[in-house]
């Protein structure tokens, strides 16, 4: 598959290589040597013949642009590559010539090589997973009592705990390597079925055929062929476009804390990485910049797969191959956002200092809601809310701290004063007793995510 210089830019070299042409074709000659390999032991085909089409199973053997010149006249990948195949047999073994390919069909060939593709496509997004969602734990884990403003509407709400919002950055990850992992348990499998699904040709021995060819290629052996029922394959795609939402949101939130305004996180710094050619100052947070580009395109592409369900009866006319088309494109488009991502929280810089300055530049105003509480068990809470929202005016209006105006105004209030602990009401004001329950919450959370991810193997 080639990609353009933008999509290049958008994922990384070893997603490219998965999808790239000679890869898929080198998948698809695995699945032609496997299938003569099963044949030749079920006796279908000579056991010579096997072995004269496994010589001539690398795709470095032949003229790949030529083969994909020629499928686009042919209206399919495999029946130029076949014919090449079978070309390249014959001159070897004339007599194995006409067992190529025996009893199968094109797609068969076709989607069984993007089975194996999607196989090694998943290996590394497993790999980057893993590795970004222990980060994020490791790194809630050790900011379960540091402050940060939470934001409702882009705008301050309260004070929470980083740790609380760091595993929830990791927890939809987690969720997603586990759902993943089932959904790819059952779409990657053989698909071998011949010209309508019904293993015509090999007769009472095909599905011994089909269960050897699944063992050889380590696949799942499929209860039926699945030429056009396709809800299987396409769960494991949504899993992974999901995943690349969890990605979208992962790097909107980091680039707005990583404003210069907000300063409270940025991206790892080097040479050469995030300047601006006019602006020598600026540390543009590329990473978040390149992940949200790569997964604001899998909707699309998302939709697109859905779209190509509707395929007509035993092969699908165009859907199929519009299906094929997009497909290599969600993966690489989520690797993409998954690398950038992966690189930006392992070095990922924390300012909790300024995180601080940002809660202190409210005057105490986050912690309104909590004092409310606090005053409503003494004089009841309509009471309270209408005299916190007098007082949070007052606060702003004079440009003071919340809690020296709260203070004293239960101070000149002699029956409130003696209802109420003062100490007790300024601690409300305090960010460490403001996060407690956030931070208990997020302890919680990092144990239950560590163990979720313990559980999943790769794929």
């Amino acid at each position: 598959m080639s990609v353009s210089i933008f999509d290049s830019f958008l994922t990384t070299s070893e997603i490219i290589a998965v999808f790239d042409d000679a890869a898929i074709l080198q998948q698809m000659l695995h699945f032609e040597v496997a299938l003569a390999k099963a044949q030749a032991q079920e006796g279908i085909i000579p056991q010579a013949a096997a072995e004269a089409i496994a010589r001539h199973g690398d795709i470095s053997m032949y003229d790949v642009q030529a083969i994909i010149v020629a499928s686009r006249r042919a209206g399919s990948m495999a029946i130029p590559l076949v014919k090449a195949l079978t070309q390249a047999v014959k001159e070897d073994e004339p007599s194995a010539a006409t067992h190529v390919h025996w009893g199968s069909t094109s797609q068969d060939v076709i989607d069984t090589g993007m089975v194996l593709a999607t196989r090694e496509a998943l290996k590394l997004l497993d790999e980057s997973l893993l590795a970004l969602s222990t980060r994020l734990l490791d790194l809630a884990d050790q900011h379960l009592h540091t402050p940060v403003l939470a934001r409702t509407l882009m705008q301050p709400a309260q004070v929470t705990s980083l740790g609380f919002k760091l595993a929830g950055w990791a927890a939809p990850l987690v969720r997603a390597r586990r759902q993943i992992h089932i959904a790819a348990q059952n779409a990657l499998q053989l698909q071998l079925g011949g010209a309508v699904g019904t293993l015509a040709v090999m007769g009472a021995k095909g599905p011994a055929v089909l269960r050897r060819v699944a063992n050889e290629l380590g696949l799942k052996a499929p209860e039926a062929t699945w030429h056009t029922q396709r809800d299987e394959w396409m769960r494991l795609g949504m899993e992974v476009a999901i995943l690349a939402g969890s990605l979208n949101k992962l790097a909107t939130d980091f680039s707005l804390m990583a404003q210069g305004e907000i300063a409270e996180l940025s991206e790892p710094t080097g040479a050469g990485r995030g300047g601006s050619t006019a602006m020598p100052h600026k540390r543009n947070p590329v990473s978040c910049m390149t992940a949200l580009a790569a997964a604001g395109r899998v909707p699309q592409r998302a939709a697109a797969l859905l779209a190509a369900m509707g395929q007509e009866h035993e092969r699908g006319l165009g859907n199929w191959q519009a299906e094929l088309a997009e497909w290599p494109g969600l993966f690489i488009s989520t690797h993409g956002a998954l690398a950038a991502m992966r690189e930006a929280v392992a070095g990922m810089h924390i300012d909790s200092a300024r995180m601080q300055r940002n809660i202190d530049a409210l005057q105490g105003l986050v912690y309104a809601e909590a004092v409310s509480l606090f005053l409503a068990a003494a004089i009841g809470k309509p009471a309270a809310h209408k005299l916190m929202e007098e007082l949070t005016q007052k606060a702003v209006a004079e440009s003071r701290q919340l809690g020296d105006v709260v203070s004293e105004a239960v101070q000149a209030d002699s029956e409130l004063a003696s209802q109420l602990d003062l100490n007790a009401l300024q601690a409300l004001f305090q960010p460490r007793v403001a996060n407690a329950n956030a931070a208990e919450l997020a302890r919680a959370s990092v144990r239950t995510l560590r163990q979720a991810l313990d559980q999943v193997s790769s794929v």
